[in-house]
């Protein structure tokens, strides 16, 4: 898994994705960590993520979108990006 910096990022955008993707993801009936572990990546950054703290890598945003075997395109549509 990769290791994410400890350099906190805010942002309207970042919180409006992570907010598509905590939906997306509870709506699927997965936890954070089975989100996670799905993604390969570590449960705490995926909780960053998810709450916006994080200027996440394209990389990431498509393993995400791949683990909830949702469209990247509805992703960032649901985060009216």
């Amino acid at each position: 898994m990769q290791r994410p910096s400890s350099k906190r990022d805010d942002s309207k955008e970042l919180e409006a994705l992570g907010l598509a993707i905590r939906a997306v993801r509870k709506e699927q009936g997965l936890s954070q960590e089975a989100l996670a572990d799905q993604a390969g990546i570590d449960r705490s950054h995926m909780g960053r993520i998810e709450r916006g703290e994080r200027n996440v890598t394209i990389l990431n945003v498509l393993r995400v979108s791949n683990a909830l075997s949702f469209k990247l395109s509805e992703l960032f549509k649901r985060a009216e990006l």
